[in-house]
Formats: structure tokens, sequence, C-alpha cells
């Protein structure tokens, strides 16, 4: 994978006029649990947004009612302007998601998955297409092996390959770079960062890795029990805290909750969008 050439970076939080993604009031119960508590936030066009949080706090079933694959019990949901609910059909061939944790048919080569998805996708010029983004994830080599034949290095590229085939305007990344070696970690990094330069297109970004997350993300919301109580860049984040390092800031949460709130009331709101 070719390393990005960097590129001046307007902030798009303010060129954009419509979000690219607009949450209000989103609760999810499973039972009597809430796993999401009257969640609110948005994501301008170009932006990389970290959803941050503890197993269980809530990100996964965030992205997936994003995804249009769960109903919340409350709220709505804006994607590239339009309602999630009564726009799903032409919302969905503008996004895409990528996890450390699907597989594709393993019984297929590389080549035959990725014909099948663009096939779905109607991406023209398909062979060229699946060509230029396996040569840029440096697994143009695999074309003929079997998926499950695969390292986890190179399924976890073969995936980010399928997220892309339809050049999407928004990206889910739930963990992509969770089973990956530091060397491959900062490669898949390379290129994303490459194609929002590109594209600016807009992602949603979880990870445990803090590192990462500062590596990668404009700006982060952290969860906890589904409720968002921080929300900033990571530098804003980290002087909140005092100068914390944002693992510690993640430890701090993840024990023991709403800490900017009990520091300062009111200081890092629950945001809802402008």
């Amino acid at each position: 994978m070719a390393e990005p050439v960097p590129e001046p970076m307007t902030d798009p939080m303010t060129e954009a006029v419509t979000p690219a993604i607009e949450v209000q009031g989103l609760t999810m119960r499973f039972g009597g649990v809430a796993a999401v508590r009257d969640l609110s936030f948005c994501a301008a066009p170009g932006e990389i947004l970290g959803l941050l949080g503890a197993n269980g706090a809530g990100k996964t079933t965030t992205i997936h009612i994003l995804l249009g694959l769960m109903t919340p019990a409350q709220g709505t949901v804006r994607l590239l302007g339009l309602d999630l609910a009564t726009r799903r059909r032409d919302i969905l061939p503008r996004i895409n998601f990528s996890s450390a944790y699907i597989s594709m048919p393993p019984n297929l080569t590389v080549w035959e998955n990725m014909s099948t998805f663009a096939l779905l996708y109607g991406v023209p010029e398909r062979k060229k297409k699946i060509a230029r983004l396996l040569e840029f994830m440096e697994i143009g080599d695999t074309q003929r092996a079997l998926t499950g034949a695969l390292s986890s290095g190179q399924t976890t590229r073969l995936n980010l390959c399928k997220a892309l085939l339809n050049d999407p305007d928004i990206l889910f990344l739930d963990e992509p770079t969770a089973s990956l070696d530091p060397d491959i970690a900062a490669k898949v990094r390379a290129g994303l960062l490459a194609v929002r330069a590109e594209r600016a297109m807009t992602i949603l970004y979880t990870s445990h890795n803090m590192l990462e997350v500062e590596a990668l993300c404009d700006s982060v919301i952290f969860l906890h029990q589904g409720r968002a109580v921080a929300r900033g860049t990571p530098e804003e984040i980290k002087a909140r805290a005092d100068n914390q390092s944002l693992e510690d800031v993640f430890i701090s949460i993840a024990r023991g909750g709403d800490i900017f709130q009990r520091a300062a009331p009111g200081a890092m709101p629950n945001e809802a969008c402008p």
C-alpha cells in the first residue's frame, strides 16, 4: 500500500451545512436493559469520528442501528441528509461497513467474493475496480487464493476492499484493525486517511487502541452504559482530563462512568446537532 501524500485538510466541521451523520435522542432496549440511552451526535462530511467505550458501552448497537439492521425504541437517524426510517433504499447504496469480526464465504476465492459484492453493488467496470482496490491494500497476489486460507491481516484488508467497492460516502468501521500486527495496522490507517483525503468520506470508527484513535480521528465520543459522556478532539478530551493520556481517560470512564460531569457539570454534554 503506497504511503499517502499529505494534503492540507480544512476543518470539515466549519464547512459542512448538512451533517453526514445526524443522530437525535437514540434509545435502544433489549428486554429491560437500555443498550443505548438518549444518544445524540453529528459527524460532518469528511470527518473521522471515533465512537469509544468499553465492551458493552453501546458502540456496536449504535452502528447496527445506523446501518438499518436494528430499529431503535426512540430517536431519529439522518444519513447524508436523509431520514433512515423512510429513505433506507436511497441511503444504503451510499454507505458501507467493515469489522474485524465478520468474514466472507471461505470456500470462494478472493476474486469470486469481490466479484459477487461488486455485482450486488452494481459497481461499473468492476474488474478494474477490484484489481485497483486489491493492489491498493497490497493483497493483489491473493486473487486466486481461497478466502478461508488468508491470514488475519489479509482478511482484514479484503474486508476493507469490499467496504470501499461502492465508493461509500459514509464508512462504518467496527474495530477493523483488532487482529492486525502494528505494521499492517499502520498501512491500513494510511490507506483510510488517503481515501478520506481523496473523497471526503465520513468514517465512524470504533477501536480499543487509543494511539490509533489519536492518529486517525478528528473527534471522539466516549460512551458509558449507552450514554455519551464526553465529546471533543482527542487533545480537548485529554486537556479536560488534566492531560491524562487518552488510554487513561478510557480506563477512567470504563471504571467510573461520567468523570467529566462529576468534575465539571455541563462541561461536555450529550451533544445534539446544531
